[in-house]
């Protein structure tokens, strides 16, 4: 079969009536040409049938339509759940993603991130825990953050406040006696911390006898179990008889409670009542799908891509007007009832 003529810019030009100039602004700065000239050259380009060159275009002009990724470990559900979603927004803009993975420490995150520089990414959508929004400020290039401590960035966070309000609330309308809260520890500026709050503001309006557990793991499943174990442990030696209450940070560790809770009895007791946080796959799929606080993770990875995106598109006009306000996008959320809050 004989191979297709590759359609050059002296191509486009011949069939435009423009420069070779012009079609390299069509690509490289199409803001400085008027309307109706970029839908001349985009009609050229249909009725020739052109395929862009993407390397050719990156080395012309130095942008790789990259956006860089920094994502924690992806053993919880939520995260893993969050990506993907994020993943499946390509269908609505021409960037594609890189995904870097988190260090241990500062000093490997610092050099993550000129390792993700050298990559000359166009954007940052910031997953991972460790960077302080004072470090990234500093990057050259525009970053959003997803329910992490956000200072100096733009950033899109659930409404964790309220989904601590809810979740603790609905282990009280159980009738619960005692009510728990088992979370990371937390600085007071994570947006996490909110669900912290939530949960202080109900059990103290409602005067209820309350306890948190405050652990600190590295979130693998073989570490979760023991932790889990001891903290069943002390909540029957201390509490036993009455209707417990337990409001889990997310529903990875709100899974392995009611494995733990399952394999010790056989089910779920009666006594004890269980709300997550997510919304993830693994709280409807459980062996005893559990109640939990829904996170729109759709909603929350179309925001945040869209706030990138939008500053990305605008530094790459010829007078752009970079927006110094910065935007903190709140996502609401919604208690959703299963088994375990019957």
């Amino acid at each position: 079969m004989k191979q297709k003529k590759k359609v050059t810019f002296l191509d486009i030009a011949q069939k435009t009536g423009y420069s070779k100039t012009t079609i390299s602004r069509y690509f490289n700065q199409p803001d400085s040409l008027t309307v109706e000239t970029q839908d001349i050259i985009a009609k050229a380009l249909e009725e020739l049938d052109y395929h862009e060159n993407k390397l050719a275009r990156v080395l012309a002009n130095g942008k790789t339509e990259i956006i860089g990724i920094l994502v924690p470990d992806l053993h919880m559900h939520y995260y893993a759940e969050l990506l993907s979603s994020i993943l499946d927004t390509t269908e609505n803009h021409n960037y594609k993603f890189m995904i870097f993975p988190e260090k241990e420490s500062i000093a490997s995150e610092q050099e993550l991130l000129n390792e993700l520089m050298a990559y000359n990414v166009e954007g940052l959508l910031v997953i991972s825990r460790t960077i302080p929004s004072s470090s990234l400020a500093n990057l050259p290039i525009p970053v959003v953050t997803i329910e992490r401590e956000d200072q100096y960035v733009n950033s899109v966070n659930t409404d964790n406040y309220l989904g601590g309000l809810l979740a603790t609330q609905a282990l009280i309308d159980c009738g619960c006696e005692t009510v728990f809260h088992i979370n990371n520890p937390l600085k007071k500026n994570n947006p996490g911390y909110g669900r912290i709050r939530g949960y202080e503001k109900v059990v103290k309006d409602n005067a209820i006898n309350h306890k948190e557990f405050i652990i600190k793991t590295n979130d693998s499943y073989s570490k979760l179990i023991p932790v889990m174990e001891n903290i069943v442990k002390q909540i029957e030696i201390d509490y036993a008889n009455i209707k417990k209450g337990i409001f889990v940070s997310n529903d990875t560790y709100a899974n392995v409670l009611i494995n733990v809770l399952i394999r010790k009895y056989g089910t779920l007791p009666d006594d004890w009542k269980i709300v997550g946080f997510d919304d993830s796959p693994i709280s409807s799929e459980a062996i005893i799908p559990f109640s939990t606080i829904r996170q729109h993770i759709s909603e929350i990875s179309q925001a945040a891509i869209d706030l990138l995106v939008e500053q990305m598109e605008e530094r790459k006009k010829r007078r752009p007007n970079i927006d110094e306000t910065l935007h903190h996008i709140t996502i609401p959320v919604s208690l959703i009832k299963r088994e375990t809050t019957k």
